[in-house]
């Protein structure tokens, strides 16, 4: 079986178990105790707070460790927000149409609960959006701005850069965040400038429920746990001290093979892309057709069912997915292909082929596994 829905989680990687077992046995103790044992964890967990924040490019106090990129998306967005409402009643955010679900429905709490507006920035037919639209559509009680480095469904990078220094133009010191969480092992973090970045450990060889935020000191954050006040009073309750090393492990050893890794991953995924639509004349691809993560093939594809096909495929050894993991089950058409302009009917076909970090190169059998799914369900 070829298993090509690694924007959905990867297995986690032989030297990440390695390096958190110690912390589910014999070092298991609490990083708020006051004992020795306590103290070795609260010493492995600053450790690897540093060590995910130096890929970031933060200082180690500005990590927040998470149980993943929905709970971090949650945090910074809901906890940036309710922060500048308490400081200088701000209800205003600004993002975009294609973001997570995560991002979405905090903003949409955000509106029900505490009467937010919330801007969203159209992109174009590439899953693009304009760098100077968002920063017009900021306001003087904006509190935030949210927009993903790399879209979970069909792979565009956004010029992140350039938007917060867009932003920053109209509104000195409003924060930016960003969802990173596809974007990890891919690309460089460090160089984003912005204010609040989200990862998630499943994406890059970490287990299940590990994940961080990086929110830079000056940016106020209001929690949504309360408890104990563990992580400097951000996210209170006992620290994954076991997670926290598997994610500096897994973070760290994608940054350094991701620049070889990237390169040869896109060749491949191009070999993917131009094979499918050699095999499937019709097939459309989504996204950005050249700045898109390296390891994103999405397609749509006239006439043939997404999930008809998706069934096919794996009948014929690829597991692959349509779009968002967190968005399975739903029989509606993707909100980040709306979004971009496909008709509705369109967007129901769409597939999404993501490779990992160490792609079998031998695309031919994928590829004409996909065109005879294709061809079956539209046979039917």
């Amino acid at each position: 079986m070829l298993y090509l829905d690694n924007a959905a989680t990867t297995p986690v990687r032989g030297e990440v178990l390695e390096a958190m077992a110690p912390y589910l046995t014999g070092e298991f103790g609490n990083a708020s105790s006051r004992h020795t044992l306590g103290e070795r964890a609260a010493a492995a967990l600053e450790d690897a707070r540093a060590r995910v924040a130096a890929v970031l490019g933060m200082r180690r106090g500005d990590v927040v460790f998470t149980s993943g990129g929905t709970e971090g998306n949650n945090l910074a967005v809901k906890g940036i927000a309710i922060a500048a409402l308490l400081g200088r009643g701000a209800r205003h955010i600004v993002t975009t149409p294609i973001e997570h679900e995560s991002v979405l429905a905090s903003a949409d709490h955000l509106r029900r609960v505490h009467g937010f507006d919330v801007t969203l920035v159209p992109v174009d037919r590439d899953g693009v959006v304009d760098p100077d639209a968002v920063a017009a559509a900021v306001r003087d009680d904006t509190a935030l701005v949210s927009v993903a480095l790399a879209n979970n469904e069909v792979g565009t990078v956004q010029e992140l850069p350039a938007v917060a220094a867009a932003v920053r133009a109209v509104g000195r010191g409003l924060p930016v965040h960003s969802d990173a969480v596809q974007a990890a092992g891919w690309l460089p973090l460090a160089e984003l400038t912005v204010d609040a970045v989200t990862i998630a450990g499943h994406k890059i060889g970490a287990p299940k429920g590990t994940g961080a935020v990086g929110v830079r000191g000056r940016v106020p954050l209001e929690p949504l746990l309360h408890g104990g006040g563990q992580e400097r009073g951000r996210r209170s309750g006992t620290e994954s001290v076991a997670g926290a090393v598997a994610l500096a492990t897994a973070l760290e050893l994608a940054e350094a093979e991701r620049r070889a890794g990237a390169l040869h991953v896109a060749e491949v995924r191009d070999r993917l892309v131009a094979r499918v639509v050699s095999l499937v004349p019709d097939a459309q691809l989504t996204g950005h057709p050249e700045r898109r993560l390296p390891g994103t093939a999405s397609f749509v594809f006239p006439g043939a069912a997404g999930e008809a096909v998706l069934l096919e495929l794996e009948r014929r050894g690829v597991v692959s997915s349509s779009g968002s993991a967190c968005a399975a089950g739903s029989s509606d058409p993707s909100h980040v292909l709306l979004a971009m302009g496909v008709d509705p009917d369109l967007a129901l076909t769409a597939v999404r082929l993501t490779l990992g970090h160490r792609p079998d190169p031998r695309i031919e059998p994928v590829a004409e596994a996909l065109a005879a799914a294709v061809a079956a369900v539209r046979g039917r």
